[in-house]
């Protein structure tokens, strides 16, 4: 027997069930940065990305026992490893830009990671793209480069591990992409949590306070928002089309202002607004670019004769 929660979601079109799992996804990480910030206090950010990990594997055990474990198969151990020890080393420079730079600030700098990745596929997947998207990536840089203002304010340690958060998870994009021809999102989540458990588990090994019953609590529910929002980001990419839903993307940065508004005191400037939405339309720009590159390229191997025809 179904329940209420299947049953309301299976009623909904695509693109509508889309774009709700999107906003819903955006307020589960916005939150999760929230929860960073509010507890860096007393936990340093190396322990809360272990704790937030570790609790992200408890929320999918229930999917692998369910499946017997069927999704952990796979011919691509050892390049899940490098995706898993590549976000986990992302994940640990993100949650420390966090604690120690304005939640809109560090939200509009992680933006960049789909330029990155565009980039890193033209160099290692081959990728071809044309003269409106190399604008595109280089408007999205100029973006930054409005946010960070080198050379007329200093640009802040948060900043640049921001951005270079950004930058390995656009590697890690890469291997998803590469990861998304044989294996499922399951598989492919399953083994990111499986693989950044015992990097960040490392780090915090460095700089570990007992945590309270309390912190504990806080740090299982920043594991299952965590999780539940990289599943709904997924389902909502596989659900809808992509010029529909990403846009809705952009809600991060409002609930990140609005948080960091009510609970921290902070406020971005001007300059973080307008970078923000630069960056933001040149990444929807590339993202729609591509869902039509790729249609075309369907259309024409559907219209191509096949070689036993």
């Amino acid at each position: 027997m179904r329940s209420k929660t299947k049953v309301f979601f299976g009623a909904l079109e695509g693109n509508t069930k889309a774009v709700l799992f999107m906003v819903v996804g955006t307020i589960f990480f916005s939150m999760m940065h929230a929860l960073i910030r509010y507890m860096s206090d007393e936990l340093h950010a190396f322990e809360l990305a272990f704790f937030r990990n570790l609790f992200g594997a408890i929320v999918i055990l229930p999917w692998l026992f369910r499946s017997g474990f069927a999704p952990l198969k796979t011919e691509r151990l050892g390049l899940h490893s490098v995706r898993g020890i590549v976000n986990g080393a992302g994940m640990l420079m993100f949650f420390y830009a966090v604690t120690i730079t304005p939640l809109a600030d560090v939200t509009a700098l992680s933006f960049t990671a789909p330029i990155f990745a565009t980039v890193l596929a033209i160099v290692f997947l081959g990728e071809t793209v044309g003269a409106r998207r190399w604008t595109a990536i280089f408007v999205a840089f100029f973006g930054a480069l409005v946010i960070l203002r080198p050379g007329l304010v200093e640009i802040s340690q948060g900043q640049i591990l921001a951005l270079s958060a950004a930058a390995l998870w656009a590697c890690a994009l890469i291997m998803i992409k590469v990861l998304g021809r044989t294996d499922s999102s399951i598989t492919i989540i399953a083994y990111m949590i499986i693989f950044q458990v015992p990097v960040s588990g490392l780090a915090a090994a460095a700089v570990w306070v007992s945590p309270s019953f309390e912190q504990l609590c806080l740090m299982a529910l920043m594991g299952v928002i965590g999780t539940l929002g990289q599943w709904l980001l997924v389902e909502a990419l596989k659900a809808g089309d992509t010029n529909v839903v990403m846009p809705f993307d952009f809600l991060k940065m409002i609930w990140a202002v609005l948080f960091g508004f009510f609970f921290f005191n902070e406020f971005p400037d001007v300059f973080t607004w307008v970078g923000s939405a630069i960056i933001f339309g040149s990444a929807i720009y590339i993202a729609i670019r591509e869902r039509k590159t790729a249609r075309r390229v369907g259309d024409k191997l559907i219209s191509r004769p096949s070689d036993q025809s």
